[in-house]
């Protein structure tokens, strides 16, 4: 494929600069600094901020600490994606968990008006997206990569799929029933939309399983 050939080339050349192998190191342990220290409040159960509750900002906070254990998720996924950029062999995994953590910051600091540290945030997510780019030859299967096989068609697929699914409507609808969930009062039409949605969903499960590639990458030439 001619784009893969162009950015593999390209990746080769940048990787290949000691500059920006240098840049890179120190990027990843700028972003490991500016990740760690805010992750060990959320992780002890502590307050982010002072700001009072009349300020956006610390309304967010102060309402994201009230949530327990997943104020302390978060904080755990802080420090875990951190810690993986300082090992070159985990490297990519770091960026990659890292992204989309800074990404989400770098929106909220926007949103709620935080002064200076949206400017900050943004610098953050740019290098976390470098240092995926960095990385691009360990993640471009994820673009590239096609595998060799195709799914084996068995008899009947495009009907017995969907007809299992929407079977599984009925035992679902009695749980459903046993159960109380939803508190609805008509529990049979709750089960006739169980089917229905059963079987659109098998519809959905037989495409997806027609068009599904299995077995080894094709190595790239």
């Amino acid at each position: 494929m001619k784009l893969e050939k162009t950015l593999d080339r390209w990746h080769a050349l940048a990787t290949s600069n000691r500059y920006l192998q240098m840049f890179t190191v120190f990027t990843r342990i700028l972003l490991f600094v500016g990740f760690a220290p805010p992750s060990i409040p959320k992780i002890l159960g502590k307050p982010f901020t002072t700001l009072p509750d009349s300020h956006p900002v610390g309304h967010y906070f102060n309402a994201l600490l009230q949530t327990g254990f997943y104020y302390q998720f978060i904080g755990l996924a802080q420090i875990t994606a951190a810690i993986l950029l300082l090992f070159p062999r985990t490297a990519h995994l770091g960026a990659l968990m890292f992204l989309p953590i800074i990404a989400n910051i770098a929106v909220l600091t926007v949103s709620v008006g935080f002064q200076g540290t949206w400017v900050i945030t943004i610098a953050m997510t740019i290098a976390a997206m470098y240092l995926v780019a960095w990385d691009y030859d360990r993640l471009k299967p994820i673009l590239f990569g096609k595998r060799i096989e195709k799914t084996t068609p068995f008899r009947f697929k495009n009907a017995a799929v969907p007809v299992f699914f929407a079977l599984c409507g009925i035992p679902m609808g009695v749980v459903w029933w046993l159960l109380g969930l939803g508190n609805f009062a008509d529990y049979f039409r709750i089960t006739l939309i169980l089917i229905v949605l059963g079987g659109l969903f098998g519809l959905v499960a037989a495409a997806h399983y027609r068009f599904m590639k299995t077995g080894a990458l094709v190595e790239s030439e």
